[in-house]
């Protein structure tokens, strides 16, 4: 039992600087990438005490973390479009840029439409998206959000335009079938 406690310590000492590397360099907040790592550390030291040894641990945590990330980012809350509208939804472009509800067809066309984007929206990046939202659905101009956040003003507009790319890429074939329909 020693012997093992031992690997294990020697294995973590080893591995712990590249695995948080890891981890950090895909999720923003030090604290949740924190969690991340401690829960893969104790699934090693859990899994190093079952019968079947674990042959390589390096590609061992970082498989483990890589599915632990992926589990963080399909757990994570979902973020409502009204939400970032606020009280001003009815009164907003988006508003514009949807069909007219005149009966149920149109009621629903738009629900699907709104679900598409709200799933696209959410598929993005954190930094993708805040950056997408306050300029586009909150009108804030990307100055105000430069003197806000502290990041450049370069830096903001390129994470807009990988967020206009996914949406664009994301939302093409909903939008193509719009078309035909009408």
């Amino acid at each position: 039992m020693a012997q093992r406690n031992d690997e294990i310590t020697e294995s973590v000492r080893r591995e712990r600087t590249r695995l948080w590397a890891f981890i950090r360099k895909r999720i923003a907040d030090p604290s949740e990438a924190e969690d991340i790592l401690q829960d893969v550390l104790f699934e090693f030291v859990e899994a190093y005490h079952l019968p079947e040894p674990i042959e390589q641990v390096g590609a061992w945590l970082f498989r483990v973390a890589r599915n632990r990330i992926i589990d963080r980012f399909r757990k994570k809350k979902e973020v409502l479009i009204a939400d970032w509208l606020g009280d001003e939804a009815d009164d907003y472009w988006l508003d514009d840029l949807l069909p007219p509800v005149d009966g149920p067809e149109t009621a629903y066309t738009r629900e699907i439409l709104l679900q598409e984007l709200q799933d696209a929206l959410n598929e993005l990046p954190q930094e993708q998206r805040d950056v997408f939202v306050a300029h586009e659905l909150q009108g804030r101009s990307f100055e105000e959000l430069a003197i806000e956040t502290g990041v450049k003003l370069s830096t903001l507009l390129s994470r807009k335009r990988y967020a206009v790319i996914h949406l664009r890429k994301r939302l093409h074939t909903i939008y193509q079938e719009f078309l035909e329909e009408n």
